[in-house]
């Protein structure tokens, strides 16, 4: 099996957990007993979220997942720094994980309070400039401004991933990682791979 097909089968997978929590139809899967004695002998997880911290959009359940399937990096805007760049690494060097999502959702306060604009106070500040360069490439689209900052930001933040050195790059040109982006629907649920 080709590590493009893992991948694929694993963004289905996700795909497939969406669908159910938008129907309401959650199964739950690896919430059991069983299942926590399984993974604390080791994890494997079949996809990495690169997510916001917003407490609305926790993707375990946003893709109906349970302990040890999915590597969960969370900050405000989604946003990656060397620390989060290096729990990347790690998952897809030593665990095996073959797919990289970064989850973008609406209604970003990280990303509103950028396109807002003023003078940020404390450390949101750093985030505030992370987010900025997506602001700048949103300018002028048609549509909401936030929205397609919101957009833009989950391109340039899976663009940093894939061309990230010296690991990140190398596994992208040998296609043993995908690197894909995603947009959260805050309101149906729904999640867009973009």
């Amino acid at each position: 099996m080709s590590n493009t097909s893992n991948a694929d089968k694993a963004l289905q997978k996700l795909a497939e957990g969406n669908t159910r929590f938008v129907s309401s139809k959650l199964i739950h899967p690896n919430q059991g007993e069983d299942r926590r004695i399984e993974v604390s002998k080791g994890q494997s997880p079949f996809a990495i979220i690169v997510g916001c911290s917003d407490s609305r959009i926790p993707p375990e359940i946003l893709f109906d997942q349970g302990l040890g399937d999915l590597f969960v990096i969370r900050v405000a805007g989604n946003i990656l720094d060397d620390i989060g760049m290096g729990s990347i690494e790690y998952a897809v060097s030593h665990l095996g994980t073959e797919l990289v999502v970064v989850l973008g959702h609406g209604k970003c306060g990280a990303v509103s309070a950028t396109v807002q604009g003023g003078e940020p106070h404390g450390h949101i500040g750093s985030i505030v400039k992370a987010i900025a360069p997506a602001l700048e490439k949103a300018k002028g689209l048609a549509g909401d401004l936030t929205d397609n900052t919101i957009r833009a930001n989950v391109g340039l933040v899976a663009g940093q991933i894939r061309s990230s050195k010296p690991i990140l790059s190398k596994m992208m040109e040998e296609g043993k990682v995908r690197v894909v982006g995603a947009y959260y629907n805050i309101e149906s649920g729904k999640v867009e791979f973009i």
